[in-house]
């Protein structure tokens, strides 16, 4: 009977966590969707060039999260185990750590924007757009760096209410600064695809502004310099030993879809626009899963923090049952309404049949993405950080990679062969990782001890 009444309030705290992240995900994904619909309405170049620099700004941004992620694990694990002054070491040590790569990472952005984009292939007439937007943006992206590790800071201490108000005060700031700087509104110039840098970069700086005082007023209110004297090398150390291997699968991950996405390049223009359209409509059907896995994470971190194993493991499981039918049904509903969703975007009749079959292969790649998510939060959580990384590279590439390749170009069945490629990526990870997380050999890797 306890353990039961134990069981209910881990679930009701899993709750109070995951909508949130839930509702701040969306928010930022609509933010995305914010800037493209504003720009389309100003140039369609303007909308290519800074689909080009956002790439780029993006990878840049995986840098950060080395040190988020880590902040997120070992917050986690220390405040389930009472530990606050090793908390407040961490969250230090990657302010500190994350200021440094970030104003690196911004001098990067600034001053070789011409070079970077350059190298990718943008042609001159978009190039006018592309430079002047990322150096504004780049030489701002310190502020995403310092946000995000102070929004993982507070994840972890189960306030993700705090980032998700900020995230709203974010995107009314950017509509509204959007509108002014792009199209020349209120008495401001007309400054196209500048002006959507300039109102990001100002959104960004508020909203970093803004955690900064949360941080001190609901979380942390001072950082003694006793903590940090002498320095807290060990933090660092544990940081990076959860950060890297994390990032790195992060990164792995983004290389592969930018070969998958050359090889999609090869079979036309078609092809491309399918895998655009489709890849954006299904953010949605996984969103659910992330926010699941990234409050259960941080649930499963205090639970480990405590020692309670079989807890953590239970509560895992539930995570991803739950994850798992959200995915299904959702992925149903899309692949049912498939015809719809595609003549809503599109005429083209050839990429609303290709669309049709491919969100029914979907179907089952959703399963396997579903588990996959929650699976790599889950054993980071719990302190195995190199297993879901070296599951990550061998298969992405040699299944997802490889098979696209052989199924999709030598074989010829075009993207709905590739499609088949992630269904199996995607489904033969979910099983390694299950039966990693049934063998509890993460129990023993906690960073409490």
């Amino acid at each position: 009977m306890e353990q039961a009444i134990q069981q209910t309030n881990i679930r009701k705290g899993l709750t109070k966590l995951v909508i949130p992240i839930f509702i701040e995900t969306l928010l930022i994904m609509m933010l995305g969707a914010v800037d493209t619909i504003m720009l389309s309405q100003y140039s369609d170049e303007s909308v290519a060039a800074v689909g080009v620099v956002n790439q780029i700004v993006m990878f840049a941004f995986l840098i950060f999260e080395v040190i988020n992620i880590g902040t997120s694990v070992l917050c986690s694990q220390y405040l389930g185990a009472g530990l606050k002054n090793k908390m407040v070491q961490v969250v230090g040590v990657a302010l500190l750590l994350n200021l440094v790569v970030g104003v690196l990472v911004s001098a990067i952005l600034h001053y070789g924007a011409a070079t970077l984009l350059g190298w990718m292939g943008l042609r001159p007439e978009l190039l006018k757009y592309g430079i002047g937007y990322m150096e504004i943006v780049g030489a701002f992206a310190f502020f995403q760096a310092i946000s995000l590790t102070i929004s993982a800071s507070l994840r972890s201490a189960n306030k993700a209410i705090y980032p998700m108000l900020v995230t709203v005060l974010v995107n009314v700031m950017n509509i509204i600064g959007n509108y002014s700087l792009i199209f020349g509104k209120f008495g401001f110039p007309a400054l196209g695809a500048e002006g959507a840098a300039i109102s990001t970069s100002v959104a960004r700086g508020v909203s970093m502004v803004v955690l900064f005082v949360i941080l001190f007023k609901k979380h942390i209110p001072s950082f003694p310099l006793a903590l940090f004297r002498p320095f807290p090398w060990k933090e660092l150390k544990n940081l990076l030993k959860v950060g890297l291997p994390s990032a790195g699968e992060n990164m792995s991950y983004s290389f592969s879809q930018v070969v998958i996405t050359y090889l999609i390049n090869i079979l036309g223009n078609d092809s491309l626009a399918t895998r655009t359209y489709t890849v954006n409509t299904t953010m949605f059907v996984y969103l659910f899963a992330i926010a699941m896995a990234q409050g259960g994470a941080i649930s499963i971190g205090h639970l480990v923090g405590q020692k309670k194993i079989r807890a953590a493991y239970l509560l895992g499981k539930y995570v991803m049952r739950l994850s798992i039918l959200v995915s299904l049904i959702l992925s149903c509903i899309w692949a049912i309404f498939g015809h719809t969703i595609f003549s809503l975007l599109t005429k083209n009749e050839n990429i609303i049949r290709l669309g049709v079959t491919i969100l029914i292969v979907d179907v089952i790649v959703e399963i396997g993405r579903a588990v996959n998510i929650y699976a790599t939060n889950a054993l980071r959580s719990a302190g195995d950080v190199n297993f879901p990384f070296y599951v990550g590279l061998v298969v992405q590439w040699t299944v997802s990679v490889g098979l696209s390749y052989l199924l999709g170009i030598h074989w010829g069945w075009g993207l709905v062969g590739m499609w088949c490629a992630f269904l199996l990526d995607e489904n033969i990870r979910a099983f390694i990782f299950v039966k990693r997380w049934n063998s509890l050999k993460w129990a023993k890797m906690g960073f409490v001890k």
